[in-house]
């Protein structure tokens, strides 16, 4: 084909076509980001109408993995800055709040897989300062902190699909914290605390954690992932998934990465047991496990106990399991 205009036709037509049939190539995230301020004294309150437009084409315009992923098998997350006080016009404290959704199988309904506050946050901005990354470098706190999460996300959701398929994604989130050690900034040092950047990736990447991440996948895949074929087995799988988490409890009291499983999984497992027509013994099981695990809400996990009348929402009004309202049921995503 010689014709320079029929060959562009024909390209044309192609990117059309792929287009048609949904298999056109996207990113991984379709993240909304938004930033709340307090009462500014210093900064332009319209500064940060601009940076939310600037993180949320940095976060969804990036390729972050070699993965391919079709449009709607995008990761839907979102990130809620809180800024909290100004040290300067362009430098800032806030809190970060991510969180992100994952479908469930022949289902409408979409489980959280991360729910996660960020409390030691400092950040630099100008208004149409580019945000510059790299994944080789240190460039600036606030890229490094929407990177490493970018990385979290990515995993978490990889590793709810396929046993230990987020490696990959958890080694870059891990890349960027040695990266941002050099900024001597809080969240990215191990003596920082328990409960930060730093001690998540490497609670996800230690060996000594393999059955939490085992337990993720579980919970996803044998657990809600079956609860349109069969509840039963699904609740079982579940079950299995927890204790599976209660063995890691028992090895590493507290540690960060069950936290954050427990943070975004909490209501959804309570959502699952409380119904008052599963039986007790099932009920129980999930009772016991999640007071071991989360004895500090416990009562919480009151209306779970296995005892006659206690109601609670059904599978359907979850939108779990038949005669929950559907989309268009999808078969396991195929990127992974």
């Amino acid at each position: 084909m010689n014709n320079p205009t029929m060959m562009n036709k024909s390209i044309l037509a192609l990117f059309l076509l792929f287009l048609i049939g949904g298999k056109a190539i996207a990113q991984e995230l379709n993240a909304t980001v938004v930033v709340q301020t307090p009462q500014l004294r210093l900064a332009d309150p319209k500064m940060f109408k601009t940076l939310e437009t600037d993180l949320t084409e940095f976060m969804n315009s990036r390729k972050w993995t070699e993965d391919v992923y079709k449009i709607d098998e995008r990761i839907d997350c979102s990130f809620l800055i809180s800024v909290l006080s100004e040290e300067s016009a362009t430098s800032f404290t806030a809190s970060i709040t991510v969180q992100a959704d994952r479908p469930v199988l022949n289902s409408s309904y979409k489980s959280v897989i991360l729910n996660h506050q960020d409390k030691d946050v400092k950040f630099q901005y100008a208004e149409y300062e580019p945000l510059e990354y790299n994944d080789n470098s240190y460039e600036s706190e606030l890229t490094s902190l929407m990177a490493y999460y970018a990385y979290v996300i990515i995993g978490l959701d990889n590793d709810s699909f396929s046993p230990n398929a987020g490696d990959v994604a958890f080694s870059r989130a891990q890349n960027v914290v040695q990266n941002a050690r050099q900024s001597k900034s809080k969240g990215w040092q191990a003596f920082d605390g328990t409960r930060n950047r730093y001690w998540l990736i490497d609670n996800l990447l230690n060996k000594r954690f393999k059955e939490l991440r085992q337990s993720f996948y579980t919970y996803h895949r044998q657990g809600l992932d079956k609860m349109y074929d069969d509840p039963a087995k699904a609740r079982q799988g579940v079950n299995q998934a927890l204790g599976l988490m209660k063995k890691v409890q028992k090895d590493m009291p507290n540690a960060m990465a069950t936290v954050v499983f427990l943070n975004a999984k909490r209501d959804e497992v309570i959502g699952i047991f409380k119904h008052s027509q599963i039986p007790p013994s099932e009920r129980n099981t999930a009772y016991n496990t999640m007071v071991t695990l989360d004895p500090a809400n416990l009562q919480k996990y009151s209306d779970m106990k296995g005892q006659a009348g206690v109601g609670g929402k059904s599978l359907k009004e979850l939108g779990l399991g038949k005669g929950a309202p559907m989309q268009t049921p999808r078969s396991t995503p195929t990127k992974r």
